[in-house]
């Protein structure tokens, strides 16, 4: 067994496909399919299920997945670690958010760490908080910026709470609840809503919401990114609700306070075992929110594990 076959299994397990698996290893299909099988023999079992249309891991798979990840990231930090031991912060950080970030200038953040450890590589992706706990949890990102509703627990990574925000009534300026100083969440109940997917975190927090209620949750249309809320609202095709500071920076709307509210919880989180990128970055986030003003909506507690 050797680290090239460590990396190659992972990859068909991670694309399903030796084909794609060989394209990502910049290696022809025959080799890497070569080196697998010689993985399979040195362990005394097959590790995938082989169909004519995908590749699916047996049970000894799953148990070899979760290892392999394990060993090839400790080997990948060697080098990392002793280059921290001697002072310099180095190699790759992958990081991860939502689109509807708020609280937290992570732009800013990212050019002050790249300032101060110019020889990390740093790759952003934005996703789903679904998505973006499953990359850190598998190792496959070392840290990711999520929001989630107060009832979510949070579990397998390190996390802090950054912010909790009440959600607001988006509303098209002329609409009759938009002169309200607040609006019950009763009188949203047979309204229609532009809300993010359901089963997805920024999702569940309006339906605890509506259902804690007993009410409706009357959701016309969905989509996947928090300014599409705003261009559905301005064409008067349905109501929204977002983050106070989301709603703030829409145009052609107005955003009326909810009573009872829905509530999302902002949280950091990373890995259990961080990189020294990762902690030299974790470091950072607590300067920058020590330093910055406090809104009534931040929560500061300490890291949770």
């Amino acid at each position: 067994m050797n680290l090239k076959q460590l990396e190659y299994a992972l990859a068909v397990a991670e694309e399903g496909s030796f084909t794609r698996a060989a394209e990502r290893c910049h290696t022809v299909q025959s080799a890497l399919s070569h080196q697998v099988a010689r993985l399979e023999a040195n362990l005394g079992t097959a590790l995938f299920e082989r169909t004519s249309r995908r590749v699916n891991l047996t049970p000894a798979g799953e148990a070899f997945v979760r290892s392999a990840r394990t060993a090839l990231e400790a080997t990948r930090r060697i080098a990392d670690e002793v280059a921290a031991a001697c002072g310099e912060v180095r190699g790759s950080l992958a990081i991860g958010m939502i689109s509807s970030l708020t609280e937290l200038d992570l732009v800013q953040v990212l050019a002050d760490f790249h300032h101060q450890y110019p020889h990390v590589a740093i790759r952003l992706s934005v996703g789903n908080s679904e998505w973006l706990i499953d990359q850190v949890r598998g190792r496959r990102m070392d840290l990711a910026f999520i929001g989630v509703w107060p009832g979510e627990v949070i579990t397998g990574v390190a996390h802090r709470l950054l912010a909790e925000e009440e959600l607001v009534a988006v509303l098209p300026p002329d609409h009759p609840l938009a002169s309200l100083a607040r609006v019950p969440l009763a009188e949203l109940e047979h309204q229609p809503l532009v809300d993010f997917a359901a089963g997805s975190g920024a999702r569940r927090q309006t339906d605890e919401a509506f259902a804690a209620l007993r009410l409706q949750h009357n959701v016309q249309f969905e989509v996947s990114d928090v300014r599409l809320v705003e261009r559905f609202v301005q064409q008067r095709l349905a109501v929204g609700l977002v983050p106070a500071p989301i709603a703030a920076g829409f145009a052609g709307v107005v955003a009326v306070p909810v009573c009872d509210a829905p509530v999302r919880r902002l949280y950091a989180i990373w890995s259990n075992t961080p990189t020294p990128a990762a902690t030299a970055l974790v470091a950072l986030l607590e300067q920058t929110l020590a330093q910055a003003p406090k809104p009534p909506s931040m929560v500061r507690l300490a890291p949770v594990i």
